[in-house]
């Protein structure tokens, strides 16, 4: 029973992480919120973690509720995260992104 809830909140994750659209972020909280869970932002941290290699879903539109990335900035993660939010078109001023500006509250 356990493992087939842990399959349907991993489920429900992945495809609020879908929904997410270029050009905004969302906080690890509020990807939680819209994926039916209201306090599962530690559990959307670490699903994010848990994403294949290969994947296709934008894991790079998750941040902290600080506006940041977090992960370590010297590290690869960082800087692809970096790169691919760039692309998106979001600006990071001084390693921090505008929620006001780019976060996405459906």
């Amino acid at each position: 029973m356990q493992d087939i809830q842990k399959q349907e909140r991993r489920e429900a994750i992945y495809l609020a992480l879908s929904q997410i659209p270029k050009g905004k972020v969302i906080t690890y909280g509020n990807l939680a919120k819209l994926a039916g869970m209201p306090n599962g932002a530690r559990l959307a941290g670490r699903l994010m973690c848990e994403l294949p290699d290969k994947s296709n879903l934008p894991w790079h539109r998750v941040i902290n509720a600080q506006g940041r990335l977090s992960l370590p900035v010297d590290s690869d993660g960082y800087r692809e995260q970096l790169q691919r939010l760039q692309k998106d078109g979001i600006d990071i001023n001084n390693g921090k992104i505008k929620l006001s500006i780019y976060g996405y509250n459906p």
